[in-house]
């Protein structure tokens, strides 16, 4: 049941078609673990806070700095230093005090990955490393979860979705047909072929729209509304600015999601990306 305020709170998009009390019930009793706290983050928190996800779960294992205050904007001047999950969870709670926040300050690894995703409806990947992205997506496929993803370079970015199995009570079912990241991406890329925001830079709008997009894609799925970009990825350009709908094909040979997978468990991810933590 929705209290008064929540009802006063959510009362504009109570007014969209199909959507009403029975769908912000239905957002009250979902969940959405999102990793990264970063540019990607930040605006897909706000809104899935804001729009009323029971639980969310933010999981990020890095500090507020100052070169990130141009585009991560859940963080401010006074939060640098700060764990991201902290200064996060603090401002998704004043903007939002029926949502219950999990901040999860730690790195994703490959023996808990599968069980942190486990326990949410959909998962969004805001991260900015392959190891983690390829990781993220294993988990959810183990795990049957829907899988949101996002990156940023520049002035281009990129989101789509990638679902495995269903949303469970809170949505609808999906088809397994659809394609993974790893069909997407087979082979990471070699290491310091792609130069990371700190090396290339990054316009601060781009992470708004793509994580507003991002955030978009998973109160659909928890709603079970048509029109989710599974099975596409849809590349944004603000340079020009232009947008573009690529199809992507499931592949059958695919080691997570393909028809006699071969992922089963954690892998050593910094090796198969040939990168070394620091």
């Amino acid at each position: 049941m929705l209290a008064r305020e929540e009802l006063a709170r959510y009362a504009r998009q109570m007014l969209l078609p199909g959507f009403g009390v029975a769908g912000q019930e239905r957002l009250k009793g979902s969940s959405v673990l999102v990793v990264g706290a970063g540019g990607l983050g930040s605006p897909a928190l706000l809104y899935l806070v804001a729009a009323g996800v029971g639980r969310v779960g933010v999981v990020d294992d890095d500090v507020v700095d100052a070169s990130n205050l141009h585009r991560q904007v859940l963080h401010g001047s006074a939060d640098l230093g700060r764990p991201k999950t902290e200064s996060a969870a603090e401002r998704l709670r004043e903007l939002n005090p029926h949502v219950a926040l999990e901040p999860l300050p730690a790195r994703l690894t490959g023996d808990d990955a599968r069980e942190v995703v486990s326990e949410y409806d959909v998962v969004l990947d805001g991260s900015d490393n392959f190891p983690t992205r390829y990781l993220v997506n294993d988990a959810c496929v183990l795990a049957g979860k829907p899988l949101v993803f996002g990156a940023l370079s520049r002035l281009d970015g990129q989101v789509g979705v990638l679902v495995r199995g269903s949303v469970g009570e809170a949505g609808a079912a999906r088809d397994d047909r659809v394609a993974c990241y790893r069909c997407a991406f087979p082979t990471p890329p070699a290491p310091g072929t792609v130069p990371s925001c700190a090396e290339a830079g990054v316009f601060g709008p781009l992470p708004a729209v793509v994580g507003s997009l991002m955030a978009s894609e998973a109160l659909k799925l928890l709603l079970g509304w048509e029109g989710v970009l599974a099975g596409r990825l849809l590349l944004v350009d603000l340079a020009a600015p232009a947008t573009q709908s690529v199809a992507l094909e499931r592949d059958p040979a695919c080691p997570a999601c393909g028809d006699a997978p071969t992922i089963t468990g954690p892998i050593d991810y910094e090796a198969f990306c040939g990168v070394t933590r620091d």
